[in-house]
């Protein structure tokens, strides 16, 4: 099986790179600067989600070759600490749209022809709890729009891919201890990656269009 990771450089991304190579897998990370730590076993890419020339590019160096796995995990939450008076810029909005929304897109159209080549092809979008409306306790008013958008993506992809063949899941991978988490987070990469990588095994066409949390319990949209 050959998983591809956006956004692997580190926190939840790179884990999940490290515990595929470690597997004797040889995932494919990709990454927007040449800061890609070494991982034995994995392969880099430079992608930046958001560039239309660079998706074409990497589908282009892929070719012929199978994803079996694709895991869109590039996003950006800038406005963390953003005051409603005063903060939430427009350029800021369509910066972490386009990282958050578009890149996802982008990189699947990119990359279905590597999809297709797959026996079981399958895409993880990595969304998160944040983007519900069920759990909207206010703040972080563009990260939550963009999730909740990216979960929407989702679910239509699922509808449209499924006669290719191509099961879509989308997760919350938890609050997780990582630089976008930060230190009071609940859980760490290690527990997040373990939990994903089980959800993504189990990811079928008949649980495609999936919400489901790292440990495995559906969540409301």
């Amino acid at each position: 099986m050959t998983p591809l990771i956006t956004g692997a450089n580190r926190g939840i991304g790179l884990r999940l790179l490290q515990d595929y190579a470690a597997e004797g897998l040889s995932p494919i990370g990709t990454t927007r600067a040449d800061d890609a730590p070494p991982v034995a076993g994995a392969r880099w890419q430079a992608l930046d989600v958001t560039d239309l020339k660079q998706q074409k590019a990497l589908a282009g160096k892929l070719a012929g070759q199978p994803v079996d796995l694709l895991i869109c995990n590039a996003g950006q939450y800038l406005d963390k600490h953003q005051q409603l008076e005063t903060g939430y810029p427009p350029a800021m909005w369509a910066q972490m749209f386009a990282a958050n929304v578009t890149g996802v897109f982008l990189t699947i159209q990119a990359l279905l022809p590597n999809l297709g080549l797959s026996s079981a092809p399958r895409v993880a979008i990595i969304a998160s709890t944040m983007g519900s409306q069920d759990r909207a306790p206010g703040g972080s008013y563009i990260y939550r729009a963009s999730k909740a958008a990216a979960i929407n993506l989702g679910r239509n992809l699922a509808v449209d891919l499924r006669p290719m063949g191509i099961a879509v899941g989308i997760y919350h991978p938890g609050w997780v201890r990582t630089d976008m988490g930060g230190e009071g987070a609940h859980i760490d990469v290690e527990e997040a990656s373990a939990g994903l990588r089980t959800r993504f095994a189990a990811l079928t066409l008949d649980t495609t269009g999936c919400f489901e949390t790292w440990d495995g319990r559906p969540y409301p949209l």
